[in-house]
């Protein structure tokens, strides 16, 4: 299928908006995860946050760049009463953004957006890290 300039715009919102919803999961779980054994992922989940909310206003940069309007939606969050889903719900929502960079990447590829395709590529670079970080405290429980 090819895509549309219009297409990625769309999609790449919708990155934006999950950005948003990542940033402020990060930040309520970290307030609110209990657990000695939690205390380092913690401080990672604020750093989290932050990382999130500077791939929103890369986005946001490429989006208004290419011609679009940045989302002021935000997507679904997440939350949980248990310390470990809060961190499988978090670990879920990187595996997706890593879904969707990889899309994303191959999308503006196709378009020869290549100055949009690096700045993807550092995104993804971060969600990986993040993943990681996850994976390696849920191991631990």
């Amino acid at each position: 299928m090819t895509t549309s300039r219009e297409r990625l715009l769309q999609e790449l919102n919708k990155d934006m908006e999950w950005e948003y919803a990542s940033a402020i999961q990060y930040i309520q779980h970290a307030a609110t995860i209990t657990g000695a054994r939690f205390d380092s992922i913690q401080k990672e989940l604020l750093i989290h946050a932050q990382e999130e909310m500077q791939h929103a206003v890369m986005l946001s940069d490429q989006i208004a760049f290419l011609g679009g309007v940045p989302s002021l939606e935000v997507e679904k969050r997440e939350t949980s009463f248990s310390s470990v889903d809060m961190l499988q719900q978090d670990l879920a929502g990187e595996d997706q953004a890593i879904s969707r960079y990889r899309e994303r990447i191959a999308q503006a590829e196709e378009l020869k957006e290549y100055g949009l395709r690096r700045v993807l590529e550092d995104i993804l670079i971060q969600e990986e890290e993040h993943k990681r970080d996850l994976d390696t405290v849920l191991s631990d429980t």
